[in-house]
């Protein structure tokens, strides 16, 4: 077999990974993944705070931009797409793995949320991604995927999940809704739906050990999933080998939604 038959999946490929907080977070499966199948990165931070978590990891991963990335600024974002523009001018694949919402709207019940911090999860962990979408299409000229993290909360009432519910069933509606606008322009659109693990931003749940306990033991493979179970799926559907694949849902749980 040729030499080419054994080229690392994504090889030159240009990805945007946005939402690595830590070691611990899904975007930095996703990112480390991409790394060792040959894609080239760029890996944004939200803040000071987290800059100092990040920027060791991107540095690990070789990722030639790095940049603050807080969506509610939309001169960073604005940014972020212009230097992958001067730098790249080029891009294969978005990763928003992004969601936020005050704690004190996230700890209480739906019925308890207000409107200004409903608004504000809405925005950070929905809207972004549809900002992101729109500054990414036009250096998506040969095609690309974009990528959002959900959860079965969105399909599914899930105790102690609250109004990101709502909001994460949204952000699988704009997966849908985006796959459809795009599709004509080769842009391949999913929400990812990993089972439950401990990121930084599950930790503001409550009772969520408790969540992780039964989902272990509820799953049909009998284990948890991840960050590089996340990534290696993320991976196969922004390759060739998903080509048609496009506005789906896909679980990354150990078969724990399929569970009554």
């Amino acid at each position: 077999m040729s030499e080419e038959t054994y080229r690392p999946l994504l090889q030159g490929a240009r990805a945007l990974i946005t939402g690595v907080a830590n070691e611990h977070s899904i975007a930095y499966g996703c990112a480390k993944v991409f790394a060792e199948l040959g894609a080239e990165l760029a890996i944004t931070y939200a803040n000071d705070k987290t800059r100092g978590y990040v920027e060791p990891l991107a540095r690990a991963l070789k990722a030639p931009i790095f940049m603050p990335l807080d969506v509610t600024r939309h001169e960073q974002l604005d940014a972020v797409f212009e230097t992958i523009a001067e730098q790249w001018g080029s891009l294969d694949i978005l990763v928003h793995s992004i969601a936020w919402a005050p704690k004190e709207d996230l700890q209480g019940g739906l019925l308890d949320s207000s409107a200004a911090g409903f608004g504000l999860a809405m925005d950070i962990s929905c809207h972004s991604f549809v900002r992101m979408a729109r500054l990414a299409v036009p250096l998506m000229s040969n095609g690309g995927s974009l990528l959002a993290m959900s959860y079965h909360g969105a399909q599914k009432v899930v105790p102690n999940y609250n109004l990101m519910g709502p909001v994460k069933a949204a952000l699988e509606a704009c997966c849908r809704y985006l796959a459809y606008e795009l599709g004509p322009r080769g842009i391949r659109v999913h929400a990812i739906s990993p089972g439950p693990l401990k990121t930084r931003a599950a930790s503001g749940l409550k009772d969520f050990d408790l969540l992780l306990g039964e989902a272990a033991q509820r799953a049909p493979l009998g284990e948890l999933v991840d960050i590089m179970d996340v990534g290696i799926t993320c991976a196969y559907l922004a390759s060739p080998y998903a080509r048609r694949l496009s506005g789906e849902t896909l679980y990354v749980d150990g078969g724990l939604n399929i569970m009554a």
